[in-house]
C-alpha cells in the first residue's frame, strides 16, 4: 500500500462544504464511541449498522456517502479494538481508553462518493454535500494506476490548505545494489546518528532554529481579540509555520534513511522508547525535535523496498559496554567519552553504535569472522543476497 498526496484546488464555498463533510464524519465518530460506552457488551461489528441508523435521524448526516460514514465509525472500532488489546496485554500505564474527539481535521471515503476525470488530473465528490470538482495539484501521476487499485481517499485539511490522499493496493519495490557493507547507529542529540565506522551526521534542530519566529507568532495570536477574524488570521499563519518545521523534520527524516538504506546490505538501530524518554521535561523538546520514531519508521520501510536487512535491538548497556573487550564501564549522561582499562578510547555514540552492530549480527546469527559468502534474509523478504566479505575491521572493530 502507497500513499499519493495531492492538493485541492477549488473555490472558497467548497473547501466550507469540505469543512461540513468534516465536522459530519466527527460526529459519526462520536457517536458511535457513545453508543458502545452506552451499551456495553455489545459486539463490535454491531456498530456498523448504527450508521445506517445515524443516516434516518439526522437528515445532514445522511448526505455523507455510506462508505465514508463506515470510515468514520471504524475509526471508533479501531480505538476500542486497540484498547481491549491493551487489557489483554497488560500494558504498564494508560491503556488508552476511547476518547472523543474535538478537532478532526480528516474524512474518509472508500470506493464510492467520488470521482477521478478521465486525465486523473480532477476529483469529483458525489454524495448528498455536492463539493463537486477539485484540481488536483501534486508532482505523483495518477495514470499508472487502474481505479480498482484506488481503496480508499482521505481529505485531509491543514493549516496551508485541504489535501488528497490517495491509498493505493500496490506493492512498491526497488531494485537492490548490494555494497556488502554492514553497519550500527546510535542516535543522540550531539549528533543525529553516529555510525560504528564514526561517520557522524549533524542535528538539524529544525525547531530549535525556528523558536524565535514561532514566539513571535504566539504572541500575535495572544494580542488578538478571542472570536475576531485578525485572531483566526494569526493563528493560521503560527499553524503554517509549525507545518513548515513538521515537513522539514520528515524530510531530513525520509532522506537520511534512504541514503543509509542504499548505503549498506545490513543496518542495526536502537529500539528506543521514545514515549518513555520524553517524560523527561529538561530533554522533550530536544528529543521530540530529533524524531528518531520516524527516522527509524522510514528505515524499516526502505529495509522491505530495497530488499535490505534492518533488525531494531534492544538498547540496554550499549553506551555502557565496551565495544572491544566486553567489560562495563559506567559512566553518566554527561561523560561523552569511553574509556576503557583495555586500552579502547572512543567517542561514546562511536562505541555505542559498535555495540549496536554486534547485536544486531548475534541476532541475526550473521558471522562476519567467516570470510566468503554469507546469506542474509533481507528484511522478511525470501529472497537471499550474497555478500562478499573481505575485511572485517571496521564493522566489528
Amino acid at each position: 500500500m502507497i500513499v499519493l498526496e495531492f492538493k485541492l484546488k477549488g473555490k472558497a464555498e467548497q473547501y466550507r462544504i469540505i469543512d461540513d463533510m468534516i465536522r459530519t464524519a466527527q460526529f459519526v465518530r462520536n457517536k458511535t464511541l457513545r453508543h458502545w460506552v452506552d451499551n456495553q457488551g455489545i459486539k463490535l461489528v454491531d456498530l456498523y449498522k448504527q450508521c445506517a441508523v445515524m443516516a434516518k435521524e439526522f437528515e445532514w448526516a445522511g448526505k455523507l456517502n455510506s462508505m465514508a460514514r463506515q470510515a468514520s465509525a471504524e475509526r471508533a472500532i479501531f480505538a476500542i479494538g486497540r484498547f481491549f488489546a491493551n487489557c489483554q496485554a497488560k500494558k504498564p500505564g494508560k491503556k488508552g481508553y476511547p476518547q472523543f474527539k474535538k478537532y478532526t481535521r480528516s474524512v474518509e471515503y472508500k470506493t464510492s462518493g467520488w470521482e477521478l476525470s478521465t486525465d486523473k488530473r480532477c476529483l469529483t465528490f458525489k454524495d448528498g454535500f455536492a463539493a463537486e470538482k477539485f484540481k488536483l495539484i501534486g508532482s505523483r501521476d495518477l495514470h499508472f494506476y487502474a481505479p480498482d487499485e484506488i481503496k480508499r481517499i482521505r481529505v485531509v485539511r491543514r493549516a496551508d490548505g485541504y489535501y488528497a490522499q490517495f491509498c493505493v493496493n500496490v506493492e512498491r519495490k526497488e531494485e537492490a545494489i548490494s555494497t556488502g557493507k554492514f553497519i550500527g547507529i546510535d542516535v543522540g542529540l550531539n549528533h543525529f546518528y553516529t555510525d560504528s565506522d564514526g561517520e557522524t551526521v549533524p542535528n538539524p534542530r529544525y525547531l530549535r532554529k525556528s523558536e524565535k519566529a514561532l514566539k513571535r507568532l504566539h504572541q500575535r495570536v495572544s494580542r488578538k481579540k478571542k472570536g475576531s477574524k485578525n485572531r483566526k488570521k494569526a493563528i493560521n499563519k503560527l499553524g503554517r509555520k509549525h507545518l513548515k518545521v513538521s515537513r522539514q523534520r520528515k524530510d531530513f527524516a525520509i532522506k537520511t534513511a534512504l541514503c543509509v538504506v542504499k548505503s549498506n546490505d545490513f543496518i542495526a538501530y536502537e529500539d528506543l522508547q521514545v514515549r518513555n524518554m520524553v517524560k523527561n521535561h529538561k530533554l522533550a523538546k530536544s528529543i521530540s525535535d530529533a524524531a528518531w520514531s520516524q527516522f527509524t519508521q522510514w528505515l524499516e520501510y526502505f529495509g522491505k523496498v530495497y530488499g535490505k536487512t534492518v533488525i531494531a535491538v534492544a538498547p540496554q548497556y550499549t553506551s555502557q559496554n565496551c565495544s572491544n573487550c566486553g567489560n562495563l564501564v559506567k559512566k553518566t549522561l554527561s561523560t561523552r567519552t569511553h574509556i576503557c582499562g583495555c586500552g579502547t578510547i572512543l567517542e561514546r555514540d562511536h562505541n555505542a553504535a559498535k555495540n549496536i552492530l554486534a547485536k544486531g549480527l548475534k541476532q541475526a546469527k550473521i558471522n562476519l569472522n567467516t570470510v566468503g559468502h554469507t546469506g542474509i534474509h533481507a528484511g522478511g523478504q525470501t529472497d537471499l543476497y550474497l555478500l562478499v566479505v573481505t575485511s572485517t575491521s571496521k564493522s566489528t572493530g
